[in-house]
């Protein structure tokens, strides 16, 4: 049996399930769980019709390098996205089954097992990140993400040994759970990182079409790249997916696009594993890209639950608007462990205790006495929780 398979941990939501195993919720009120962040707005009908309408491309196998079409639509996308002057939809795009696989198998490709082997990550951060990096032989080394350093990865904690061993560094930005989002001159100082090191920089931006402005974007890593004159993408690749943009979580489709090399080696991965995208959803995929739509409006159905929500927090929790994403980071009165139990066991509502989120680090862990809450759910259900929690915090 793998040995590594011995070092990971329980994932968050089990964590949660053994934290709620004593309780009994409060009888009389209905679940509202802000405790996952899977999108609950409705899916696109026009893309469930085109998967509809080409049920019998079940009868093909799928490739894994997947349809050329819907590779030009992901290319067309990210011109129009990033003001890319151009991406090879062949040698620089890669269609996935959604980016968690993506990220965790991409580790394996690109990691040279060994005692010496660093993967870096945020902390807190989606537990995929140190899983892939256990798994692949390497040792995961998180960067807190703390008040101080406005949320986003602390770089100047890195030192030059640390840098020197590193071999991948995942960002996420925006973030899980804290919504902070790495400017232009940010990230390309991260790329000038790499480039000096020769690591390789893996961008989760699954969050980046969950905005306030629509004048304002979250920038992205392919975008730093063409503003320091690297069409290339030399060791950077960027991960995006339908399931947050396009409320497609069970679709399964997102893509990766980059460094060509490294996506021709990822290929090769990729096609023994036997990960393809199933063709009809391929060809639904390529409808969602092509429309902004149903993204823009999207994005404001999040801005009415954040403006909503916090007006209920106003006075009463210390919580401010993420600058992009869908979840609240707010700091808790009592311990994150404590405060989970007591929503839960006095009202039923369900968030997850920030130190499931993150690890210890530089001596600490920078989840504790927070929670993440995921405006995922209706409009009324995320006010009704926000009342409920302003209602447990009269009691605490």
């Amino acid at each position: 049996m793998n040995p590594n398979l011995q070092r990971l941990e329980p994932y968050p939501f089990a964590k949660l399930q053994q934290l709620f195993s004593d309780l009994t919720p409060a009888v009389g009120k209905t679940p509202i769980a802000l405790s996952i962040g899977e999108p609950q707005h409705a899916s696109p009908t026009f893309v469930l019709q085109t998967i509809s309408d080409n049920l019998h491309r079940l009868a093909n196998y799928p490739t894994s390098i997947g349809l050329a079409e819907l590779r030009h639509a992901i290319a067309a996308w990210l011109q129009r996205r990033y003001a890319l002057p151009a991406i090879d939809p062949d040698s620089q795009i890669l269609p996935v089954n959604g980016t968690r696989e993506a990220l965790f198998a991409f580790a394996q490709t690109v990691i040279t097992p060994g005692s010496g082997a660093l993967v870096m990550s945020p902390n807190p951060f989606y537990q995929i990140y140190e899983g892939a990096a256990l798994l692949a032989g390497a040792h995961p080394h998180f960067i807190n993400c703390t008040a101080d350093s406005g949320f986003l990865p602390d770089f100047t904690s890195v030192t030059e040994q640390q840098w020197q061993r590193c071999q991948l560094l995942y960002l996420c930005s925006p973030g899980n759970p804290t919504g902070a989002v790495m400017s232009l001159h940010q990230l390309q100082d991260i790329i000038r990182l790499a480039s000096e090191y020769n690591f390789v920089i893996a961008s989760d931006e699954c969050y980046s079409e969950i905005y306030f402005d629509e004048n304002s974007p979250p920038p992205g890593l392919l975008e730093a790249c063409v503003a320091m004159g690297d069409s290339d993408f030399r060791n950077c690749v960027v991960f995006h997916s339908l399931s947050k943009r396009s409320n497609l979580p069970g679709l399964r489709s997102g893509f990766v696009a980059g460094d060509s090399q490294i996506l021709h080696n990822f290929l090769q991965y990729r096609t023994y594993h036997g990960c393809a995208m199933p063709i009809h959803h391929q060809l639904g995929s390529i409808a969602a890209w092509n429309d902004e739509a149903h993204v823009i409006a999207n994005r404001q159905q999040y801005r009415d639950k954040f403006a909503a929500v916090l007006a209920e927090f106003n006075g009463h929790l210390s919580v401010t608007a993420p600058d992009a994403g869908f979840y609240l980071w707010p700091q808790t009165p009592v311990s994150d462990i404590e405060f989970a139990r007591q929503l839960y066991a006095g009202e039923n509502v369900t968030v997850l205790p920030g130190r499931f989120l993150a690890r210890q680090s530089a001596g600490i862990n920078p989840g504790e006495n927070r929670v993440r809450m995921a405006l995922v759910a209706t409009i009324e259900h995320c006010v009704e929780a926000a009342q409920r929690i302003v209602h447990r915090l009269g009691k605490l």
